[in-house]
């Protein structure tokens, strides 16, 4: 199978505003680097803060950086408050449990987006027209935002890439293991810890990829900024004589090494008898690609 990976890096920020949930902050406002949180910020400490060690860097650029940033937050808690009670008025609604997402959703649901090419707003629901056409009328924050995304998002997210270092940049391979939760289920290659998530990972038979009986599931972010995944074969059809024609393949981008766990009974995990995994060469391969500065 061919090895198909494109470097990139992602900025992304997520805030939410919400009405009347138990608990939780009535603003949140967090930014994401490779989706790796590095700020934070909520309607209770109202401060915007670091996440990551390697952010201290980010006043070397820009002094003011925390100051400012807590005034843009305090300003878009201070306006979705504002887009929720408006929110709640078009969708002829009073009290409850209601969330507002940027960009732009309102209890789960695709509220509004902007597209970026026409510099115009797409609408999906009938309650959000009359947002499209003020926001619409808005000509110089449509230039505002076109110049945000397209020029200074970019450049910071070099900036964070550049502070982030060894870090941002590192190579982690995973722990592979083979996972089923009863004799009739299907078998499951879970690979986890592995950075970044410019990976692959598929079954095979015989040296081809397999794409009937699989199931793959989603890249989930670890708490400490590494990633998982896995990818399911329903094994119901293949006879015990066959198990050993298959293989889970985990790829990463910039390895040439793949880590391969062949389809056998003793490698596989269940709830009636955990066996330990077998050791494999990751993590004499991360020490190769992450070695220690002498």
């Amino acid at each position: 199978m061919q090895r198909i990976f494109s470097v990139t890096h992602s900025l992304k920020y997520f805030y939410t505003a919400s009405s009347q949930v138990p608990n939780f902050p009535e603003f949140v406002g967090v930014g994401l680097v490779d989706d790796i949180q590095m700020v934070h910020y909520d309607s209770n400490t109202r401060r915007a803060v670091p996440k990551q060690d390697w952010m201290i860097r980010v006043t070397e650029d820009d002094p003011q950086y925390w100051e400012s940033n807590t005034g843009n937050l305090v300003g878009s808690q201070q306006a979705f408050k504002v887009s929720i009670d408006i929110a709640k008025q078009r969708f002829n609604q009073t009290g409850g449990v209601h969330i507002y997402h940027l960009m732009y959703g309102y209890d789960g649901e695709d509220f509004i987006s902007f597209d970026l090419e026409t510099g115009t707003y797409i609408a999906p629901k009938r309650e959000s027209v009359i947002t499209k056409h003020t926001w619409e009328s808005y000509k110089a924050q449509i230039a505002q935002s076109k110049h945000y995304l397209t020029q200074t998002c970019p450049e910071w997210l070099k900036k964070y890439v550049n502070y982030g270092g060894a870090l941002m940049l590192r190579t982690e391979l995973p722990s592979v293991s083979l996972l089923q939760k009863s004799p009739s289920s299907p078998v499951t290659c879970h690979a986890t810890g592995f950075y970044p998530d410019r990976a692959m990972m598929f079954w095979r038979k015989d040296g081809e990829e397999l794409h009937d009986n699989v199931d793959h599931g989603e890249m989930l972010p670890n708490h400490d900024g590494s990633f998982q995944m896995s990818v399911d074969l329903n094994i119901s059809s293949v006879p015990a004589v066959d198990w050993k024609k298959y293989q889970c393949v985990f790829q990463l981008s910039g390895v040439k090494e793949d880590i391969v766990k062949v389809l056998d009974p003793k490698e596989i995990r269940t709830n009636n008898a955990k066996c330990p995994p077998s050791p494999d060469n990751s993590s004499e391969l991360s020490e190769k690609l992450n070695p220690d500065p002498k």
